[in-house]
């Protein structure tokens, strides 16, 4: 019998989400929920970009969603800019009885030391009022550095340091929320975005630098964070709108999960609006970008991931594998214990039927 999902929000992730969740047989859609006026009434086909009708159409509310009697819901409504509403959602649905399973919000990945308890409890007192299960997911904060180094470091005799690195062009991705108001691309570098606020790095990577080393037995004495940002030489457009002549085109930052005075294991962001700048930076391993994993230690490792689509570039292809993931691991979080869950306490995340001759 599939099992009975609703999905909300349909951006960049939730709208491939809806796709797989439409497309795949283990599941039956429910409903969907948007919060931009002009998607309420149309069909969920239609938001994922199918050519198809499924008789579905989207409500504007989450008590709506949960009338139709849902397992789960995929949560993928934006929580970069609305972390405390996000977490407020998933409580209610958690507390309804419904598991959920989503790419926000994302400190939620693994929260503890990262979140004040304030938010967390929360969470905590929905699933064991709903006896449910909450697991967030993504490519980076995601498997790219929590699956994959924790895959890699299970084969090692021993290990100094563990690296995760995306380097991409950003370009084509028509994020704008993220890429202006978080990023802070475009705008002059004497104003500093909202992501390059004392600390806030510290906290976004936070969750993913406090699992692995949760992961890997070890105790983080600090989190420590830098970066370096380059202007545009000239105005030009992206996928997202217009970069104006000095406003910010290239950015790096590194967060480093500091062992004394050693970093141990460290996450590092390198992301372009054009290839040609800052060429002493770290370079992709394929046109446009990748994923890198660095393992230092006994055996040693240098892993690319090279992600490719056949209906889109790199960016593409990184969004529907976070929207994969989060599709494939509903049936492994339904079967979890309740509570916030982590990659710590799911089983190793399949797909059994997607091969295809």
């Amino acid at each position: 019998m599939p099992i009975r999902v609703a999905h909300i929000g349909t951006g960049n992730v939730g709208r491939l989400a809806l796709g797989g969740l439409i497309e795949s047989p283990r599941y039956e859609l429910t409903g969907v929920c948007v919060s931009t006026p002009a998607k309420v009434g149309r069909d969920a086909g239609d938001l994922a970009g199918l050519d198809i009708s499924t008789g579905i159409t989207a409500v504007d509310s989450i008590d709506a969603l949960l009338e139709t009697k849902p397992d789960c819901v995929v949560y993928c409504a934006m929580g970069d800019t609305r972390i405390k509403e996000a977490i407020e959602d998933c409580c209610r649905i958690l507390a309804a009885g419904v598991d959920v399973v989503g790419s926000a919000p994302g400190l939620l990945q693994y929260p503890w030391q990262v979140l004040p308890d304030k938010y967390i409890e929360p969470v905590e007192k929905a699933a064991a009022q709903g006896n449910s299960s909450l697991f967030v997911t993504g490519v980076d904060p995601g498997f790219a550095n929590d699956l994959l180094p924790f895959a890699l470091t299970g084969t090692c005799q021993t290990v100094e340091q563990v690296r995760c690195s995306e380097i991409a062009d950003y370009a084509t991705y028509d994020g704008a929320i993220v890429m202006f108001d978080v990023m802070g691309f475009g705008k002059p570098l004497d104003e500093v975005p909202m992501l390059l606020q004392p600390g806030v790095l510290s906290i976004a990577w936070g969750a993913a630098i406090r699992q692995l080393a949760a992961g890997l037995g070890v105790e983080i004495d600090s989190i420590t964070e830098d970066y370096e940002r380059y202007p545009a030489p000239e105005a030009f457009d992206v996928a997202a709108g217009r970069i104006p002549e000095g406003g910010l085109a290239a950015l790096r930052f590194e967060i480093r999960g500091m062992v004394g005075d050693r970093p141990v294991i460290v996450i590092e962001h390198t992301t372009r609006l054009r290839e040609d700048l800052c060429p002493d930076w770290p370079q992709p391993a394929q046109p446009g970008g990748s994923y890198r994993v660095e393992i230092t230690g006994e055996p040693s490792y240098r892993v690319d991931i090279c992600p490719t689509s056949r209906r889109g570039d790199h960016n593409h292809a990184a969004i529907v594998a976070a929207a994969g993931r989060i599709v494939n691991a509903i049936p492994d979080v339904l079967a979890a214990a309740p509570g916030i869950r982590t990659i710590l306490d799911l089983p190793l995340v399949t797909r059994p039927g997607v091969v295809t001759s």
